[in-house]
């Protein structure tokens, strides 16, 4: 299996980010976290973002907050999917980060989930890889079940209380 990389803008994202990592950990892809930064440390995310592919990876998971130019940069330099995570920060609760995230020129994609949806990033990546994995597609198939399960477990609930 393919691994999945993390990117983080900044080691104050690590709050967010770690839902991704429970999800990769519960679905058993294998993954590394970085610290790069598109304005501070450019050469070395433009050398991982290149070498990624050649390193095993298959997605790019990008974290960050305010003007988050990270996954553009990181889908400027490589084919692999891009996947941004716009952090909330600043005055604009994280609305700028989404804005820059999801808004690149045609021919250079990121797919962006929601402020904060480290999450569902996660889940996005594992559905990529599930494509070439049958046994990662039984193991989302099984979490899916298991949130179905839940909810109707506390409709069950609600129901019983009201009577």
């Amino acid at each position: 299996m393919k691994k999945a990389a993390v990117i983080l803008g900044s080691d104050s994202d690590l709050p967010v980010v770690e839902k991704a990592f429970s999800v990769f950990e519960e679905l058993q892809i294998p993954y590394e976290a970085h610290v790069f930064s598109a304005h501070r440390t450019p050469e070395e995310a433009k050398a991982f973002a290149r070498s990624a592919a050649d390193n095993g990876f298959g997605a790019i998971v990008c974290a960050a907050g305010m003007a988050a130019h990270l996954a553009g940069a990181f889908a400027a330099e490589t084919v692999l999917p891009v996947i941004g995570i716009p952090i909330k920060s600043g005055p604009l609760g994280g609305m700028d980060a989404l804005l820059s995230t999801v808004m690149m020129p045609s021919g250079i994609p990121v797919a962006t989930v929601a402020i904060d949806g480290a999450k569902n990033a996660a889940y996005l990546v594992a559905e990529i890889f599930a494509l070439s994995d049958g046994e990662l597609t039984k193991r989302l198939l099984e979490v899916r079940k298991k949130s179905k399960e839940d909810v109707l477990k506390k409709d069950a609930q609600l129901q019983a209380r009201r009577g």
